[in-house]
Order: structure tokens, then C-alpha cells, then sequence
């Protein structure tokens, strides 16, 4: 591959991690607030225990789990990418 090529596409590998690092960041910070808002969820229901407030929390413990998944799953894609990354750096010391 050219070094121009690799090169190019080592920039858009970097933009593409910014990219992610980003909506990791704002995952990150999104999941605290929702962990926190099933948290006083939890506390309602057992202070009141009524249904509703168990329906309740029930409700507000999927949303943290669900984007604990895609954090997860952000994870794994800026690993992927950074892989990626290596790789291209690698080659174009190779080509040197």
C-alpha cells in the first residue's frame, strides 16, 4: 500500500477515535446520571412499597444496563481502532 494511502487513511483511523473517545466520554457521563436516577428510584420503592414504585424502579434499572452495553461496546470499537492504528503506523515505518 502507498504511503500516501496509509497515511490517509492513518488521519481518518485518527479522526474516527476522536470521534469515539468523545461519545465514551459523554456515555460515561450520561451512565453515572442514570445509574444515579435508578438509584433514587430504589429508594422510593422501598420507602413506599407500592407497586407503581417498583414498576418504577423496574423501569429505571433498564436504562443504565443498556448503556452500560454500549459503553461496553464503544469499548470495544476504539479498540478495535487503535489496533487499526497500530498497524498503519507500523506499515508506514515499514515503508521507510
Amino acid at each position: 500500500m502507498g504511503k500516501k494511502l496509509l497515511q490517509s487513511r492513518l488521519v481518518d483511523t485518527s479522526q474516527q477515535l476522536k470521534r469515539l473517545q468523545v461519545d465514551l466520554q459523554i456515555t460515561e457521563e450520561q451512565l453515572a446520571s442514570l445509574t444515579d436516577e435508578a438509584e433514587d428510584a430504589r429508594i422510593r420503592s422501598l420507602v413506599s412499597e407500592t407497586p407503581i414504585a417498583d414498576k418504577e424502579y423496574r423501569e429505571a434499572r433498564k436504562h443504565p444496563e443498556s448503556m452500560q452495553r454500549h459503553l461496553t461496546d464503544l469499548k470495544t470499537e476504539i479498540a478495535k481502532i487503535e489496533d487499526l492504528q497500530n498497524q498503519l503506523l507500523d506499515q508506514i515505518s515499514a515503508s521507510k
